[in-house]
């Protein structure tokens, strides 16, 4: 994969515990990130989108400049797919191509976390087909250089054992859904309440570390 043209600010580092942010399907300009630094709020989660091309509404290049500038540090996931889908290893292999693409082209340095949303998947499913979708997507996003995390949502399909022992993941976040433990590692961010603060819907994050001693990788000034 080609470096991308366009260069953020900042370097990639490692998260410290106890840190309060927030993820959002809304667009946060300057000064509204400006605000969440002010009020406590020490990083921020935007998203990438299943396609090959950033939609309007997701993560850009100047946008993330904006959250960076504003001393928030910077993080970002992935689109799930609609409630109901079918996992497999192409579908695994394209979302995490795309996901990897459009954080380079947003600018998004390498060797920091590309989260993985893994939620709503259809009940018929079996947990082999979630588990050979989740690795082709960490497979695709770790080729182009990024260290794949996943979130672990509602109706995942898989088990505190399968989800540590089955997936090549690292790094993981704990939905606010009732959801199983990771088995052995933990996880290193934990989401807690959806609310709504300076005029835009959020979901409540905290960082922690594993039991490895591990932690989220992300962007910051």
């Amino acid at each position: 994969m080609k470096n991308n043209s366009q260069e953020l600010p900042g370097t990639v580092t490692k998260a410290l515990p106890n840190l309060k942010g927030f993820d959002t399907d809304t667009i946060v300009t300057l000064d509204k990130a400006k605000s969440f630094k002010k009020n406590g709020y020490s990083f921020c989660i935007r998203y990438l989108s299943r396609g090959n091309k950033q939609h309007q509404g997701d993560l850009s290049f100047n946008e993330a400049v904006d959250i960076l500038d504003a001393g928030l540090a910077l993080s970002a996931v992935q689109h799930a797919a609609k409630k109901g889908w079918k996992p497999t290893i192409d579908l695994g292999h394209e979302y995490g191509t795309n996901a990897a693409l459009n954080a380079n082209a947003i600018g998004l340095p390498k060797g920091m976390n590309i989260w993985c949303d893994l939620e709503g998947v259809s009940t018929s499913e079996t947990p082999q087909n979630v588990i050979e979708y989740c690795n082709a997507w960490y497979d695709a996003v770790h080729k182009a250089g990024y260290v794949p995390g996943i979130y672990v949502g509602y109706n995942c399909k898989l088990s505190g054992q399968e989800l540590y022992y089955d997936l090549r993941f690292e790094h993981y976040w704990k939905s606010m859904s009732s959801v199983p433990p990771i088995q052995n590692r933990g996880y290193q961010l934990i989401q807690s309440l959806n609310t709504v603060v300076n005029d835009i819907n959020i979901d409540l994050d905290t960082t922690k570390d594993d039991n490895y001693g591990n932690t989220v990788l992300w962007l910051k000034i």
